[in-house]
């Protein structure tokens, strides 16, 4: 079946055990990051995509023309502080061989705009809520399998659905991550001949905006090509198959279901106090002249 076709008979799911504020799920880009040096970033690609249990990360600082060694992607188990109200991410797998993010996020909530505060002081970063409403489906990636072989490999990774906008990562294998594990950087496993630039892309991470074709990815190769390439199935025990080709070769990818939500509304708006939404009114010739909602 196609992923239409899937969405039509999933069975929903619920959000009754959502540990963090609603506002945090769907697809964000990164409008801004503005440091504590003054400096700011308007130019860097970078996505965000929340389910209900883990995070889809990708960041191209130019875009498709990233080197290689300098893109970022990786799938993260999220966790959250209540205590704290702060947000982080356990990564177990990552297109970089070490955490470049190390710090939780603190964060604050306007219009459709998300404040992630480093709690260092480090940086802010302003993310847009890219998604109205539609489906909201978390799928999380557990095992490949090689249908050649019959070989089963335990992958991190997931697909994520926000309204029209989509994320899906794929992990390298894990002998290619075994050998990547104690490298400094990605350039220096190449020079060590650790891994070659062929398994270095191996590790996917592509994001579809306002469609099912790839405009974003790690591996550039993918552009224009269906983010959800395959047919899917279910299985007595409610897992998602997806039977899909990889580099040629055939295999079936094994998710779990985070979450799925067939008509979902995307938070985009925060609350005021009448006296301020008046204020909005009397003075909306000036305030809305060249307001718009920006993404």
């Amino acid at each position: 079946m196609t992923l239409a076709d899937l969405l039509e008979v999933l069975p929903p799911t619920d959000l009754d055990r959502l540990a963090f504020p609603r506002h945090l799920l769907g697809a964000f880009r990164r409008k801004s990051i503005t440091f504590c040096t003054g400096l700011t970033d308007e130019q860097s690609v970078v996505y965000w995509f929340q389910s209900k249990s883990f995070t889809i990360d990708l960041r191209l600082p130019d875009g498709a023309a990233t080197p290689v060694t300098d893109r970022q992607g990786w799938t993260g188990d999220t966790l959250w502080d209540d205590r704290k109200q702060q947000m982080s991410w356990a990564i177990k797998r990552s297109y970089q061989p070490r955490d470049q993010w190390p710090e939780p996020a603190s964060f604050g909530f306007i219009g459709n705009s998300i404040l992630e505060y480093a709690p260092s002081g480090a940086y802010v970063e302003d993310w847009r809520q890219q998604a109205d409403e539609g489906p909201l489906l978390g799928l999380r990636l557990t095992t490949l399998r090689h249908q050649a072989s019959g070989r089963n490999f335990a992958m991190k990774g997931g697909f994520v659905l926000a309204g029209p906008h989509a994320a899906f990562a794929l992990s390298r294998l894990p002998e290619v991550e075994d050998a990547l594990r104690h490298a400094a950087t990605l350039e220096q496993a190449m020079i060590d001949g650790i891994v070659s630039e062929e398994q270095i892309e191996s590790h996917e991470v592509s994001v579809a905006l306002d469609g099912a074709a790839i405009t974003h990815s790690t591996r550039p190769q993918r552009l224009g090509q269906p983010i959800a390439r395959g047919d899917f199935a279910i299985t007595p025990a409610g897992d998602v198959i997806m039977h899909t080709a990889i580099d040629g070769a055939s295999c079936s990818l094994h998710f779990t279901v985070d979450v799925y939500l067939p008509a979902f509304t995307f938070a985009a708006i925060t609350p005021s106090t009448a006296e301020a939404l008046d204020w909005m009114q009397r003075e909306q010739r000036h305030l809305n002249r060249h307001a718009r909602i920006a993404r």
